[in-house]
């Protein structure tokens, strides 16, 4: 029976001819049939997948032919596959075909990666549970009655649940590490500009990244080191040459400097058990003569509000194109003229998370509001980026929980601020743009995982993942 563990033992296994891409790719379509409850996937392209794998069979010849060779990934449904649906999983996008892949999908292909479907999300991954999407909520394979997070949350449970090796996500303010939290995986939100967002489906531009889940800190540094780097099409990616961040992973017995911020930790809406289990794994951090020291970091309370005034803002302007005019789903039954379609259209097709963030971002944009929200989120944003360069200067890594509680039951945020609140830790790599990773060490006694999150200062993508793997290391050997 196939077996995976890491991409490394999955490339031995096809050079000693101990297994084939054919078998892999079967083992994962079967898993995808056998927890089709979970509603992981919107689309698998299992004909397809089998094809691709048959011609890497057949052109392996003795030698590994690319870094992903083989290799099955599932991607969300906001990233681009040429020729094949994308739809945000909203129903404004019913029917859609994607005329060019993103930039990492081309990687990916590259490298001799399988795409073995699209993954259900939250509708233009807005939100945090899931619960949003127009195609049913995904499932916590975990504990069915739970959430898997969100919006990545299809993602995130295809790689739990054993359905594919790797999986793309998007994270705008959590969405690749809070799924990855709730069930149990490892999530990497690359620094912004790491990797090209060109055809990946615009939330809010100025924090969406492409993010990674896996099931080790191996195959996300791998994965990551085929997609990220430069692309004509994204004039944001960075040009820095691309580390090879899977040659670069060490277990060395490096004394590192952490802190944490002591606002983080005091907020009442920290699960106890989730606040005291990481307070612990820090004491063993001490014990192991690496520095973690408490800071201040009064601008915590501002996070959440900043966050969602600038994100909905670019919402409301990345979402207008969807009018029911050049692609997608168009209502013309009860429409007297154009203004009525685009209304009928807008008003039908997206869901009520997506209007309430359009709603929002146009009302913080409009004249009489521009300064007083847009302008001053602005400002703290900037504030936020000073003090965090600041930090950096004295510290390597940011300790965070992921998420204040685990997995919730469905339904169980029914205030849409209360569930704002809940992304309190999550939504500030991306309001100053830094690598942060969620990492599954822990496990509460209400059965469900939950991570420390690692922060890092931009561009340090290979501190963070060789810290990283030294703390999964760790944890594993005691």
């Amino acid at each position: 029976m196939f077996r995976f563990t890491t991409i490394k033992d999955y490339h031995n296994a096809l050079l000693n001819g101990t297994t084939t891409c054919v078998d892999a790719v079967r083992f994962y379509t079967q898993s995808i049939k056998d927890q089709q409850h979970l509603n992981a996937f919107l689309e698998v392209f299992e004909e397809e997948a089998l094809a691709q794998a048959l011609a890497l069979d057949n052109q392996r010849n003795g030698s590994i032919q690319g870094k992903l060779h083989g290799v099955v990934v599932a991607l969300k449904d906001v990233i681009c596959y040429k020729g094949h649906k994308v739809s945000a999983a909203s129903r404004i996008l019913d029917n859609f075909t994607s005329i060019y892949n993103a930039t990492a999908v081309e990687k990916l292909l590259a490298e001799g990666a399988i795409i073995i479907g699209r993954n259900n999300c939250d509708e233009f991954a807005m939100g945090s549970s899931n619960e949003n999407s127009a195609f049913g909520a995904v499932k916590n394979a975990a504990d069915e009655t739970k959430v898997p997070g969100g919006s990545s949350g299809g993602s995130a449970v295809a790689v739990q649940a054993n359905m594919c090796m790797v999986s793309l996500g998007s994270d705008t303010g959590g969405s690749v590490r809070q799924p990855a939290d709730f069930c149990g995986v490892v999530g990497l939100k690359p620094g912004y500009g790491r990797i090209s967002r060109y055809g990946l489906i615009a939330y809010a531009s100025s924090f969406d990244q492409i993010g990674i889940f896996g099931n080790n800190i191996e195959d996300v540094a791998l994965t990551l080191e085929v997609i990220a780097g430069a692309d004509e099409y994204d004039s944001t990616v960075s040009t820095d040459a691309v580390p090879e961040f899977s040659e670069l992973l060490k277990t060395e017995d490096k004394k590192y400097r952490f802190c944490y911020f002591r606002q983080a930790f005091e907020n009442a809406s920290l699960d106890v058990e989730i606040r005291t289990q990481i307070e612990v794994f820090m004491k063993t951090l001490t014990d192991a003569e690496h520095s973690v020291e408490i800071v201040d970091f009064e601008l915590l309370d501002f996070i959440v509000p900043v966050y969602y005034v600038l994100t909905t803002a670019e919402a409301s302007s990345n979402l207008s194109r969807y009018d029911g005019v050049r692609f997608g789903y168009r209502n013309t039954a009860n429409s007297a003229d154009l203004s009525d379609m685009y209304t009928n259209t807008r008003s039908e097709a997206f869901g009520k998370e997506v209007k309430r963030r359009i709603m929002l971002g146009n009302f913080v944009l409009s004249a009489g509001y521009f300064d007083a929200y847009f302008t001053k989120a602005q400002q703290v944003r900037q504030l936020l980026i000073n003090q965090t360069d600041q930090l950096f200067n004295n510290y390597d890594f940011i300790i965070l929980p992921t998420s204040p509680t685990t997995a919730f039951s469905f339904g169980a945020h029914k205030d849409p601020v209360e569930m704002f609140l809940a992304d309190i830790y999550t939504v500030y790599a991306n309001l100053v743009g830094i690598p942060a990773i969620s990492l599954p060490l822990f496990r509460h006694q209400n059965n469900m995982p939950f991570s420390l999150q690692l922060l890092a200062s931009r561009d340090s993508e290979v501190s963070l993942l060789c810290v990283s793997q030294n703390l999964l290391h760790q944890k594993r050997d005691r």
